[in-house]
């Protein structure tokens, strides 16, 4: 699944969320506060970041993940470092 970062939208990240670490998310539910996210929790956190770095094929940058408050700053944070 691995694919380069410019081509990985916020799209293919959604369903990222939704089926690589088994979290119902809804498109518009991205750009969401975690605290908004009734399913949210460290463990997902966990799973995204991995799932990103090999769908992405780069690191993610855990320390200002765990700064971000919302799905879409993880995004951001992954496809533009």
């Amino acid at each position: 699944m691995s694919q380069p970062t410019s081509t990985f939208t916020l799209d293919d990240f959604t369903a990222l969320v939704r089926d690589e670490i088994g979290m119902p998310l809804e498109a518009e539910q991205v750009h969401a506060d975690f605290d908004e996210l009734p399913d949210w929790d460290s463990l997902y956190l966990l799973k995204l970041v991995t799932a990103l770095e090999l769908a992405t094929g780069r690191p993610v940058p855990v320390g200002k993940v765990l700064e971000e408050r919302s799905l879409k700053g993880i995004y951001d944070l992954a496809v533009g470092g």
